[in-house]
């Protein structure tokens, strides 16, 4: 079978021809629907390198890919519950699935990930970007009669927004509430339609894009520009009081610094973007009791939520088809930032 390889550090990857998987015990082999192209793909192959700290867990070579969706192609041993032809949503982190972590569904956080070789699919272990994918069946999530195409970037840019937004729903109960989400990407515009969906909080967006709070505001989001006076302009959109809970899904420091302006007092910034900013703390330079941290990807519940919405028809994906053929220029656009949706790379067209 072709598959997109991650084959040497700071090298961009390749389509080459491999032997289709086996699934061993436990596992199934899946009919690729859709796989999305992701940034973290793009740091992979041109920032990272042995010398990180999670160098052994990513380390080459391996098939690229862990936004997945497919069908259901042969099972392997022991399997039961799962059936064939049907397509399902992948979620791609995979724990040792006995620790106290992994057993309430946070491979995430898994205590024994430092013995294992892979921290997920396509991050380590063969991923998506090819024409089968080898997965746990406890890592599958059914999707019915619902686009598997489209599907595919839900269980990456879809769970972590979600996981981010549950985790502070607690600051957006009750009336009068608002929620700022920063960066308009494939995740922003799909926290956008999840805080309208979930929340009954006014939703601000900002980027420094038009074209993206457009589309954020056809979502029933209020937009601000970026520029002079923006931390200024989303307060006055709450009667100067702040936001309850931003989100960030850039992650530089200019957008960080841009957060914490505008938390309320007892608000909660969470830091979605992974591009590495930092933040000098002071206490009198920020709200009383306003919260900061950090999140990343979510649970298997969660993807289960995700797609709830997605069957729904509450959250749509804005994403960019194109072929394994196609697959690298799909990359070169992504690390160029040329796309202005989700690529997915489905291999076998629309199924």
């Amino acid at each position: 079978m072709r598959a997109v390889r991650f084959s040497q550090w700071k090298t961009f990857p390749t389509i080459e021809e491999i032997d289709t998987p086996t699934p061993g015990p436990g596992e199934v082999l899946l009919k690729i629907a859709g796989a999305g192209a992701c940034h973290s793909d793009v740091a992979i192959f041109e920032d990272f390198g042995p010398e990180m700290p999670a160098a052994g867990l990513l380390k080459p070579t391996y098939t690229l890919g862990h936004e997945n969706s497919g069908w259901v192609e042969e099972l392997g041993e022991g399997v039961t519950g799962i059936e064939k032809g049907a397509a399902y949503l992948v979620y791609g982190p995979i724990g040792c699935g006995h620790c106290d972590m992994c057993s309430r569904g946070q491979d995430t956080y898994c205590r024994n990930v430092g013995s294992k070789p892979y921290l997920a699919m396509g991050l380590g272990r063969d991923g998506g970007m090819a024409e089968y994918l080898v997965a746990p069946a406890r890592n599958l999530v059914a999707l019915g009669d619902a686009d598997p195409v489209a599907a595919a970037p839900l269980s990456d840019a879809g769970l972590t927004p979600y996981h981010a937004i549950k985790n502070s729903m607690h600051k957006l109960n009750g009336g009068g509430k608002t929620a700022l989400v920063i960066g308009l990407g494939g995740l922003g515009q799909l926290a956008v339609q999840m805080l309208i969906a979930m929340t009954g909080a006014t939703v601000i967006a900002t980027d420094q894009k038009a074209d993206a709070m457009e589309r954020a505001a056809a979502r029933g989001a209020k937009t601000v520009p970026g520029g002079e006076g923006q931390a200024a302009a989303i307060r006055e959109l709450t009667g100067g009081r702040g936001v309850d809970a931003v989100f960030d899904f850039v992650g530089v420091a200019p957008t960080v610094k841009l957060a914490m302006e505008s938390v309320a007092v007892l608000g909660r910034v969470t830091i979605v973007g992974i591009a590495g900013g930092t933040y000098e703390w002071g206490f009198y330079g920020v709200p009383y009791e306003a919260e900061l941290l950090s999140t990343y990807w979510g649970t298997i519940e969660d993807l289960h939520d995700v797609v709830a919405l997605y069957k729904a028809g509450q959250i749509e994906p804005e994403v960019e088809i194109y072929s394994l053929d196609d697959a690298l220029d799909a990359y070169r656009k992504l690390a160029s930032g040329e796309l202005s949706a989700r690529a997915v790379v489905a291999p076998h067209g629309r199924g």
